[in-house]
């Protein structure tokens, strides 16, 4: 056909396509379209491209990146969801796409799928491995709650840590449900471990994250991944509460200690103060029965070993026989010394000057002198020398010494028995006002089952005092009956109670 024959003008291409934009934009401004998600790509520039599906068709999205942190849920391969935005096209390729604005799962299933995906995902990067967590105090001085100021959750808590363990509890008010839940828990827990030890505001020994039970829907902020990462980053011991015994969420994975439900968390982080009071009196028995038991072998030890020593008598015996034998040779070896040097004195003299030998007299004498004290010091050098050999100033001493420790431990032993009898005498309670009840027969009346109604006792007091008595039944509610009037014995017998 002549083009000139027609008035319609040509469009070019990119008018058409822009044309095409406007009349799909106004057209499908806002659509809610569910379908499966594939395909999904997160660009460096913050910017998700995915494809929606079902089982006939397909249709590409993107979301842009102001958009992605602020979604419900982030997209995942085969994720069921329902995705809000509108309808628009891209020029440059000739395709239609939807604009997501929002982003929700489109059941439960889907949760549960995408849950379980997530937890397969912070498993395999070993968030849920035994040995990352942390042991738990035993006993805590400050505990950190993190729930809701309402409600019966914090009352609970409360209350059974008051009950068991007296402490300091710090409460960190949040929501615990709804799209404000998890950035609230989250903020709670990094602000706790924020705190400086020994600071104004006191840092928790153990965290309690609590909330009470509800539907998956309530729970789901628990199931967060910022969360369950905040949880497993933490520095203090955190014991995860939410919901009730059959309700488990993804925090509960990463804890390090997971509670069925808030009472039952209060009660593993704080240990019961009664028990442990009774567990260090029994301690103290054992210790105070350990050291009685210590003492006393190391009294039979001592005893046994006393016995095996020598008696001071054997151990100078055979120092004094030495003595003694050096005693009866020293007067023969001083008169054979003294015969020796006068045999030498007489045999010197004769070959002296004949000036000499005119006073033999006098030079004799002379020479006795000298030698009467030589030899005065030699007997002192040799009782010198026969006591050193002896030993017997140290031995006398070791001897004084065994002795009064021997009377040392005896005295102590001594004031022990006469302590123990004192504390045995059965007497001494009798001081203190108490007295003895002997039956008719003298025999010791122990116990009320002993004593039978109208039987006659005998009451021992202090000083060796009797008095006599009639038993009667104290239970009855009846008024005593008047005993009936006897002969009085021959021997005073005292009044009667």
């Amino acid at each position: 056909m002549d083009q000139s024959s027609t008035n319609a003008s040509a469009f070019s291409v990119s008018e058409l396509a822009f044309a095409l934009k406007r009349t799909l934009e106004d057209a499908y401004g806002h659509v809610r379209l569910r379908g499966e998600v594939s395909k999904v790509t997160r660009h460096s520039s913050g910017h998700v491209y995915l494809t929606l599906k079902d089982d006939k068709a397909a249709i590409d999205g993107v979301i842009w990146k102001g958009v992605v942190r602020g979604l419900a849920c982030q997209p995942e391969q085969g994720l069921e969801v329902i995705a809000t935005g509108k309808i628009t096209t891209f020029p440059a390729s000739s395709k239609y796409q939807i604009v997501i604005e929002s982003l929700e799962p489109a059941g439960i299933g889907a949760l549960l799928a995408q849950l379980e995906r997530l937890k397969a995902r912070l498993q395999g990067e070993g968030l849920f491995a035994a040995e990352r967590k942390q042991p738990l105090p035993t006993m805590p001085a400050v505990i950190g709650v993190i729930t809701s100021p309402t409600g019966a959750v914090i009352r609970d808590i409360l209350h059974r840590i008051r009950e068991r363990w007296p402490c300091h509890v710090l409460v960190w008010p949040v929501v615990v449900q709804g799209d404000q839940a998890a950035p609230q828990v989250i903020a709670a827990i990094e602000g706790f471990n924020a705190l400086v030890p020994g600071g104004i505001i006191p840092r928790p020994d153990v965290l309690i994250v609590a909330r009470g039970g509800g539907s998956v829907e309530d729970l789901w902020a628990f199931n967060d991944e910022a969360l369950a990462r905040a949880v497993a980053a933490s520095k203090i011991p955190l014991i995860s509460a939410v919901g009730h015994e059959t309700d488990t969420t993804l925090i509960d994975y990463v804890s390090d200690r997971r509670a069925p439900t808030p009472t039952a968390a209060a009660e593993i982080a704080s240990p019961v103060l009664a028990e442990l009071r009774s567990g260090i009196l029994d301690l103290d028995k054992r210790l105070t029965r350990a050291g009685s038991r210590v003492l006393e072998d190391r009294r039979v030890n001592l005893a046994a070993t006393a016995r095996g020593l020598p008696r001071p008598a054997d151990l100078l015996a055979l120092a004094s026989q030495r003595f003694d034998g050096a005693a009866g040779r020293l007067n023969s070896g001083l008169e054979r010394n003294t015969n020796t040097h006068d045999r030498a004195f007489m045999a010197i003299a004769g070959r002296l000057a004949p000036a000499l030998l005119e006073r033999p007299g006098q030079v004799k004498a002379e020479r006795l002198g000298d030698l009467s004290g030589r030899l005065d010091l030699a007997i002192g050098r040799t009782t010198d020398q026969a006591k050193r050999r002896a030993r017997l100033p140290e031995l006398a001493l070791r001897l004084g010494n065994a002795v009064e420790r021997r009377l040392a431990l005896a005295g102590e032993r001594l004031v022990g028995l006469e302590k123990l009898r004192v504390s045995l005498d059965p007497d001494r309670p009798l001081a203190r006002g108490f007295a003895r009840i002997r039956k008719g027969d003298g025999r010791l009346a122990r116990q009320a089952s002993d004593l039978a109604n109208g039987e006659t006792i005998h009451l021992v007091f202090a000083g060796q005092q009797e008095r006599s008595a009639v038993v009667t039944d104290g239970a009855s509610n009846s008024q005593p009956t008047k005993p009936a009037a006897r002969k009085p014995a021959a021997t005073d017998q005292g009044s009667l109670f």
